[in-house]
């Protein structure tokens, strides 16, 4: 049997120095004068004389004061003994201040009691005053520093010098990254572009033979979530040559230099273990455009780093075996100078995942659930499109869960139909209160979508249709199974916009007046009316496209009798589609009603319902039909 001996925290004396000083510090203010001697008046000071107590006195000239030191026989005294007690310690001479030192000398004289004129300085005080202070100062610049520059949290003098030293994790055969490509589920695109890299350094005769060169970047891009930086872990574990891992961030600081510093630093470090891969994540961070937004004012800490690091990425020799791989989800903000071939010689787009790598990525979260035998990944890859690979990792956590909050011995459908609404549209809120008006008007705003989805062409068809609050502010929900399409033509966006509209267009028919609950309704149909007139060139106003970038954020490429046909344009549009939905829900006005009142008794209703109150749907079911023969098939 073995034992692995744990490791303990170590103290850090830093913790104790920093203590002690504020300790000092403390006493220094906020303590009382500090006490040498017990103070008396000069009355007392005589009556001690009359009474033959005294035995003898100091006179500290240059600081106007008289120290009294009295016989045994005084100190036995208890009136004495009790003025003693006032003092910090018992041993303490009596003393008060001196207003003439000349005219006490001579008091003295008259009465023979001996005395001693010195000087003293009081170098404690001296201390404490002035060099304490400063000493406190040094010593917490010299901690915070030592914390910023720390690698891993640990403090101390010795990092003030190394701040300019990388922060880069480094991976090798000492400490290995467990995950492989066989971790990371679709993307094969993009995992047969960095396979190739990882060939480039374990085999590199394979491809200079003919006269290739190794390239020296690849810039991974996508949007948040689709797996970029797993990828870059499947290289770690995949490659065999030692890994550099760091954030774009590392690189930022308040010190001027100092990015610049870590950049040689880190490729210092890489050409002393080459071949190897540097991996820098979001390096929007740091490559930022150096012209962006056509504004004077920049960082110049920030173009230092990006200037070295343009010259690392392309100084360096080319057999030096070094790879650069990047990763970024805003790759238009990036310096054009860091994009050239060169520096980045490969750029792979990872994008959303499609209904097979969706399918091939639940496998891969669920290889360590217990499943029901009822839960079908086709009907679920189905379920969620857009879905990203963090979303379905969410998806597969929440659905284990919930199954455990229902103590159930597997995760079953129910389970994951309930995670995916969680991810979707937020946690369910029974408890919000709502009077029987405001679920009315949820109920047939909600089946106004319902009826135009299932009526119109191009719309997306209706999966599920609820009015149980959710999330912040969503009193009710509808999920859609939208087409895995890339291109739409301006009928089938003009159908999207009328089914976005017909909830308030339903709430108009119904009670004469509309509610607040189409506000993100509203600002969808916006942002897409304003994209079809200014990008798409889908309105009268001619194959026209003012897409906004960078570099014409601050100022419209347009003139303003433009802006105000666009606006119209956007209007009519908005009109356009609105009229729409109204004409649709007038046309199918009973089945509306029909289905919002059951939505209000059920308060969900899924495809097989709404089906038997709308009828089958004139166009199709699109990919809801494969759904529902999957589901056939399951049962």
């Amino acid at each position: 049997m073995s034992t692995r001996a744990s490791r303990q925290p170590g103290f850090n004396l830093y913790w104790l120095y920093l203590l002690l000083f504020g300790l000092l510090l403390a006493s220094f203010v906020f303590m009382p004068e500090r006490q040498n001697s017990v103070p008396i008046t000069y009355l007392d000071f005589q009556q001690w004389v009359e009474r033959r107590l005294i035995r003898k006195v100091v006179l500290i000239a240059n600081r106007g004061e008289a120290e009294i030191y009295l016989t045994p026989q005084a100190m036995e005294l208890q009136d004495i003994q009790e003025r003693m007690r006032k003092g910090f310690w018992g041993w303490l001479p009596f003393s008060f201040r001196v207003v003439s030192v000349e005219k006490l000398e001579e008091y003295l004289q008259q009465r023979h009691i001996p005395y001693d004129v010195v000087e003293r300085t009081d170098y404690l005080g001296i201390l404490l005053q002035y060099v304490l202070p400063i000493v406190l100062i040094i010593a917490v610049w010299v901690f915070l520093i030592g914390r910023m520059s720390s690698r891993g949290g640990s403090a101390g003098p010795a990092n003030l010098f190394s701040i300019g030293r990388s922060r880069a994790s480094v991976f090798d055969a000492e400490n290995r990254v467990s995950i492989t490509f066989n971790d990371v589920a679709g993307l094969e695109e993009a995992k047969q572009e960095v396979q190739e890299v990882v060939e480039f350094l374990k085999n590199p005769q394979k491809y200079t033979r003919l006269g290739g060169k190794i390239p020296k970047g690849v810039l991974l891009v996508g949007p948040p979530g689709t797996g970029k930086t797993l990828l870059a872990k499947a290289v770690a574990g995949e490659a065999g040559v030692p890994f550099f891992s760091i954030s774009g961030s590392d690189f930022v600081e308040m010190f001027v230099g100092v990015g610049a510093a870590r950049v040689r630093d880190l490729f210092r470090q890489a050409k002393e273990k080459a071949p190897c891969i540097i991996f820098i994540d979001e390096i929007d961070a740091v490559g930022r455009s150096r012209s962006r937004l056509n504004v004077p004012i920049s960082n110049d800490e920030r173009e230092n780093t990006l200037n070295q690091l343009l010259v690392e990425m392309d100084g360096f020799n080319t057999d030096t075996g070094i790879i650069v791989m990047a990763a970024t989800n805003r790759p238009d903000i990036l310096d054009s100078a860091l994009l050239r071939p060169g520096r980045f010689d490969r750029v792979i787009y990872i994008d959303r995942p499609d209904i097979k790598e969706r399918e091939a990525i639940f496998r891969v979260h669920i290889r360590h659930l217990i499943l029901a035998p009822d839960v079908d990944i086709h009907k679920l890859a189905l379920q969620t499109p857009g879905f990203v690979g963090a979303d379905i990792a969410n998806v597969c956590n929440e659905a284990a869960l919930i199954a455990a909050r229902r103590d159930r011995s597997a995760i079953t459908m129910e389970d994951f139909q309930e995670a995916i609404d969680k991810v979707i549209g937020g946690l369910e809120r029974r408890s919000k209160v709502i009077s029987p008006e405001e679920k009315r008007v949820v109920a047939y705003h909600e089946a106004g979508h319902a009826v135009a989805g299932w009526f119109l062409e191009h719309a997306d068809p209706l999966l599920k249709v609820s009015i149980i609050p959710r999330g912040y502010a969503a009193l009710g929900y509808a999920q859609y199974l939208p087409k895995e399409q890339y291109l739409y033509t301006q009928t089938q966006l003009m159908d999207m916009m009328a089914m976005m509209l017909a909830g308030r267009a339903s709430e108009e028919l119904n009670f004469g007046q509309v509610s607040t609950g189409a506000q993100n309704d509203l600002e969808r149909v916006t942002q897409l009316a304003y994209a079809m007139v200014t990008q798409y060139g889908m309105s009268e106003l001619g194959h026209l496209s003012f897409r906004p970038t960078e570099e014409t954020f601050w100022q419209r490429p347009y003139s303003e009798e433009t802006a105000r046909r666009i606006d119209t344009e956007v209007q009519r549009l908005i009109q356009q589609a609105y009229d729409r939905a109204r004409l649709v829900l007038q046309e199918h006005y009973d089945r509306l009603r029909a289905l919002a009142e059951r939505l209000l008794d059920k308060e969900v209703l899924y495809q097989e319902e709404i089906e038997s109150i709308l009828g089958a749907r004139p166009y199709g079911y699109g990919a809801l039909e494969k759904l529902r023969v999957s589901s056939s098939e399951t049962k």
